[in-house]
């Protein structure tokens, strides 16, 4: 990527955009408008990730600064180049607000994809349009779900089809502490709703049911929390290379 003459161009906090509209500062999200010569590609012509609108407007999205002024697509096509291979899949059975914490926590630590299980309309709010720029499944049952991870791993050598394993994460008599537990590369992590936690059935049908060590005096924690919790304990493990005992 190159500019045209003249200094680089940089976008102005938004917090002098701010002060001069007579915002507040702790109020303003994001950048200004692009400071300076417009991003050019070799030929010329502006640089195919950048949005028109954005440059001249300023960008108040919830994205991280290398992705400022991108296009939407080009944002969830350089995402596509590198998500991980954990996909996450959250019940919904009652509309419940804290879906949208653990897709945005999906989103935080690139999953493969997200799915919702049971009804098809879920509460967004909480994801703060973090789904947009992530792959969005919906399985109606949790057969629907585990029919469709029978055939979605990678394939074998002799060109078929393989299975992902689908692990429920809750805390109930049985569960295998996670802590302890050498998590796949290619797996589902499957998690419940505030309150009731995981159905019955999801608990019946998962290849292992997980735990979360806890130490006080609540029965568990949130399910955006478990998460994090789970999804981070993946990143350890295959981004990191932490082995369990290390």
């Amino acid at each position: 990527m190159r500019g045209s003459r003249g200094p680089p161009g940089r976008p102005l906090p938004l917090t002098l955009v701010g002060e001069a509209s007579g915002e507040r500062p702790d109020h303003v999200v994001g950048v200004g408008p692009w400071q300076g010569p417009w991003p050019l590609d070799d030929d010329g012509e502006l640089d195919a990730r950048f949005d028109p609108e954005l440059l001249r407007d300023g960008d108040r999205r919830n994205v991280e600064d290398r992705f400022r002024y991108w296009r939407h697509d080009a944002i969830v096509r350089h995402l596509d180049e590198s998500r991980h291979d954990f996909h996450v899949a959250v019940e919904n059975w009652e509309h419940d607000f804290n879906i949208g914490s653990v897709i945005r926590t999906a989103n935080a630590f690139n999953a493969k994809a997200f799915h919702i299980v049971g009804r098809r309309r879920w509460n967004r709010r909480g994801a703060m349009v973090t789904d947009r720029y992530q792959h969005e499944m919906h399985h109606p049952s949790v057969d629907d779900l585990l029919m469709w991870a029978a055939t979605a791993g990678p394939a074998d050598a002799a060109g078929n089809a393989t299975r992902i394993p689908v692990y429920a994460i809750d805390n109930v008599a049985g569960s295998v502490p996670l802590e302890t537990f050498d998590l796949p590369r290619h797996c589902v992590l499957l998690f419940g709703q505030e309150g009731p936690g995981v159905s019955a059935e999801a608990l019946e049908k998962a290849d292992i049911v997980l735990d979360i060590a806890q130490f006080g005096s609540t029965r568990s924690i949130n399910a955006g929390a478990a998460a994090a919790v789970t999804m981070h304990a993946w990143i350890r493990r295959h981004v990191f290379g932490q082995r369990i005992g290390e």
